[in-house]
C-alpha cells in the first residue's frame, strides 16, 4: 500500500485546491441530468460585502422608526425575529414568525410601523448597493439556463421582503428574467440550511432533486445534498471551508456552471 488513509486524503485535497487555483472545473461526483437551476443570491450571482451590508442594512432600517423608537431597541428587536426565523417550523410563513416576534414595537403595532418600513424599501434600501459589486458573467450564466429551457430559480435567504431581493437582482444585471420562482420572506417557511426551504422549492417545481442544481458560496447553500440535490459551490468572500460541510458536486467560478449544463 503505497499510501496511507491519511496521506491519500491530503493527497487528494491538494490535487482539487492545485485544479481550482488554475480556474478549472474540479470534483464532479454526480451526472444527472439538470432540469433546474436554482441561485444563491449573495455572493453568488453578486458580489456583496457582509461585514459592511447587514450593518448598514441594520442602520438604515432602525434610523426609517428613529422619531418612534430608539435605533438600538429597533435593532435589538429585529435580531431577535431574525433568530426566529432561522429557527421557523414550516408552521407558518417567515413573515408570519418575524411580525410574532418584532411586533408590537415599543406599543406600535404593524399597521403603525409597516408604512415607515415600506418607505424604507422604496427610497432608502438602494443606499446598500454600494456595498456590492457585479459579477460580469452572472447575466451571461443565467441567459444560458433560460435558452435551455431550465427552469431558473432565486433560493437566496428568505428574510427580506420581495422588493429588496428585487432590487439586488437588479443590482446584479438579472432582474428582468423571469425566475420561476424567487423565495423571499412572504412565501417562505424556512430558512437555510434548514432542508425544509429546499424541500419546499423542490415541491413547488415538481421536479425530482437529482435534477435540481443548487449554486451557492456556503455551507447553508451546499446542504441542499441532503434531499439529493447536485450542488456547485462558487468561491467568494463569503465562503467559508473550514466549516463542516458536504462535499460539493462541482466546484469552480460562476462561468463554469455553463460546462454542465
Amino acid at each position: 500500500m503505497f499510501f496511507t488513509r491519511f496521506e491519500t486524503y491530503n493527497f487528494n485535497r491538494i490535487f482539487y485546491i492545485i485544479i481550482a487555483f488554475y480556474g478549472k472545473l474540479i470534483h464532479v461526483k454526480q451526472n444527472h441530468t439538470i432540469k433546474a437551476v436554482l441561485f444563491d443570491l449573495d455572493g453568488t450571482l453578486i458580489d456583496v460585502d457582509l461585514k459592511k451590508f447587514i450593518p448598514g442594512y441594520l442602520k438604515l432600517l432602525s434610523e426609517s422608526i428613529a422619531h418612534l423608537v430608539p435605533q438600538k431597541k429597533v435593532i435589538s428587536k429585529l435580531l431577535k425575529a431574525s433568530e426566529a426565523v432561522n429557527n421557523n417550523d414550516g408552521t407558518q410563513t417567515n413573515d408570519s414568525r418575524f411580525a410574532e416576534i418584532f411586533f408590537p414595537l415599543e406599543g406600535f403595532t404593524r399597521e403603525e410601523i409597516q408604512p415607515y418600513f415600506d418607505e424604507f424599501y422604496e427610497t432608502k434600501f438602494v443606499e446598500l448597493k454600494k456595498f456590492t459589486k457585479k459579477k460580469e458573467s452572472a447575466r451571461h450564466v443565467v441567459q444560458h439556463v433560460f435558452e435551455k429551457n431550465l427552469k431558473a430559480v432565486v433560493a437566496t435567504t428568505p428574510v427580506l421582503p420581495l422588493t429588496a431581493i428585487k432590487q439586488r437582482l437588479d443590482w446584479a444585471g438579472v432582474g428582468d428574467f423571469n425566475f420561476a420562482l424567487i423565495t423571499h420572506i412572504e412565501n417562505s417557511r424556512a430558512n437555510k440550511p434548514n432542508l425544509m426551504y429546499y424541500e419546499e422549492i423542490i415541491d413547488f417545481l415538481g421536479i425530482p432533486p437529482e435534477h435540481c442544481l443548487m449554486v451557492g458560496d456556503e455551507a447553508k447553500d451546499m446542504v441542499a445534498a441532503k434531499i439529493g440535490c447536485p450542488t456547485f459551490l462558487v468561491e467568494s468572500s463569503n465562503t467559508d471551508l473550514t466549516q463542516s460541510i458536504l462535499e460539493p458536486s462541482y466546484q469552480g467560478n460562476l462561468e463554469d456552471i455553463l460546462k454542465i449544463l
